[in-house]
């Protein structure tokens, strides 16, 4: 239970106001102490008549001395602390959701990794096993020809390759049918339960969508009675909203549609004319790591952790898609490439993959074009809560995949990205702060304001910091 302080309650100008006004319309003083007996608010110089208890759920969490007009002030003061206690547990509520999205989000990096649909479909149904308590579950795809389920991945008891069940049949088939997940705590006494060899009391049974069409189904059981919550519904359906994500990408890589997926991957991060290119590596393109002088940019929402608190999780990813779409087609437009998103930090590259000879100028226009957009989306939130700070950089790094055999990212490594990220981590709201090698090749096109030399994280020398002024 959130902890709620009456000191901290009073002493807040909107309850002082309101408490103020209530004595005099009943025309009566009052001493206020907290659980402990002390004394808070001393108004009541005469002797008490009467303790009047300030409650939370039942418990007491202070007094209101005075004679019997002090008992409407000890319900409003209840009142008032209900309220405060919904707003805290409001506000820790909308934190866990925020961090269960995160989760969702690192079981998404997961199950994307792979293009092999059994691999994904394996991923998928052991994070299914480890978020929620089951003995047995299976991901099932629909085939089309035959109008029967294929169990691709399961744990637990004995399933058949095939399951006998048609779109309809038994709980799978109704739950594909109506594209709604379920909960049934009581299996026995479901009438579309088709019996088989395994015992089942408890499951959840909800289907893989693409495009709002469902193409399977996934399920967890429990061979005991148990009770799955609608707290476990949401969190599996989620599962299976990436999981049916992931699905498709498998399936158009056995279908031999890699390319196309690639291509329409690649288009999120660089501009669309580069992107035949960068797949047949033509001309200057190349993806293997080599040594290139490029233009580093660093950019992340001040204070985000705290302005997360305020809204549901869904609407901070409704917003930071709406944010995302208005600054990566400003980078897009100065020739820049995303490089990646790391919460709600962007990091973007000017120079590579295709070369650039006035990488820096661009990302400075891009740098106040981005904090300028911000100020013109038709969002008010994100007006008024998303302020960044900027940092850029430039000098040699190494540019290409880095990774794995399994999975490669397109980065860049090296101390000018350091230094980019540096800045942006001690840049300010608004501010854009750049490295010296920034200055002297653009001092004539933009006007600076110089910050010093600073000593930051990870550098033994301090280096030299100029703000730019737009």
């Amino acid at each position: 239970m959130a902890k709620i302080s009456l000191k901290r309650l009073l002493a807040k100008k909107e309850v002082s106001s309101i408490l103020s006004d209530l004595l005099k319309a009943i025309d009566t003083s009052i001493n206020i102490q907290d659980a402990e007996g002390k004394l808070l608010i001393d108004n009541d110089k005469t002797q008490p008549l009467e303790k009047y208890p300030v409650e939370l759920a039942g418990e007491v969490i202070g007094w209101v001395i005075g004679d019997d007009k002090a008992s409407p002030v000890a319900s409003l003061l209840s009142h008032l602390v209900k309220n405060e206690f919904e707003k805290k547990t409001l506000a820790r509520e909308t934190l866990d959701k925020y961090k269960e999205l995160n989760l969702i989000y690192n079981i998404s990096e997961k199950i994307t990794a792979s293009l092999e649909l059994k691999e994904v479909a394996k991923l998928v149904i052991d994070e299914a096993r480890r978020l929620i308590s089951a003995d047995s579950g299976s991901l099932m795809l629909l085939n089309k020809e035959t109008g029967k389920f294929e169990v691709i991945a399961a744990f637990g008891q004995r399933h058949e390759t095939k399951a006998p069940i048609e779109m309809g049949q038994g709980i799978a088939g109704n739950v594909v049918l109506t594209r709604r997940g379920e909960i049934i705590n009581e299996v026995s006494s479901d009438s579309r339960f088709v019996k088989g060899h395994n015992r089942v009391n408890s499951l959840i049974c909800v289907p893989l969508q693409i495009h709002e069409q469902a193409i399977g189904v996934i399920n967890i059981s429990s061979e005991e009675p148990f009770n799955y919550t609608a707290a476990d519904l949401k969190l599996f359906m989620a599962l299976a909203s990436q999981a049916a994500s992931a699905i498709e990408n498998a399936i158009l890589h056995e279908n031999k549609l890699k390319q196309e997926r690639i291509k329409s991957n690649l288009e999120r991060y660089v501009n669309s004319q580069l992107v035949e290119a960068i797949l047949n590596e033509q001309g200057d393109i190349s993806l293997a790591p080599a040594k290139m002088d490029i233009t580093i940019l660093f950019s992340d929402i001040r204070n985000f952790t705290s302005k997360c608190e305020e809204l549901e999780p869904e609407k901070i990813v409704e917003y930071l898609n709406e944010y995302f779409t208005h600054m990566v087609e400003v980078i897009f437009s100065h020739g820049g490439t995303v490089n990646k998103f790391v919460g709600d930090m962007i990091v973007a590259m000017f120079g590579a993959p295709s070369r650039l000879v006035d990488s820096e100028r661009r990302a400075i226009e891009t740098a106040i074009e981005m904090q300028n957009r911000i100020k013109q989306i038709p969002v008010p939130w994100i007006r008024q809560n998303f302020i960044t700070g900027i940092g850029i950089s430039s000098g040699e790094v190494v540019v290409g995949n880095v990774g794995s055999p399994q999975h490669m990212d397109y980065t860049a490594i090296g101390d000018k990205v350091n230094v980019a990220s540096r800045l942006q981590s001690i840049a300010k709201g608004e501010q854009i702060l750049v490295s010296r090698g920034i200055y002297d090749v653009t001092k004539d096109l933009f006007e600076f304001k110089e910050i010093g030399s600073i000593k930051v994280k990870g550098k033994k020398e301090a280096i030299e910091v100029f703000e730019v002024v737009y």
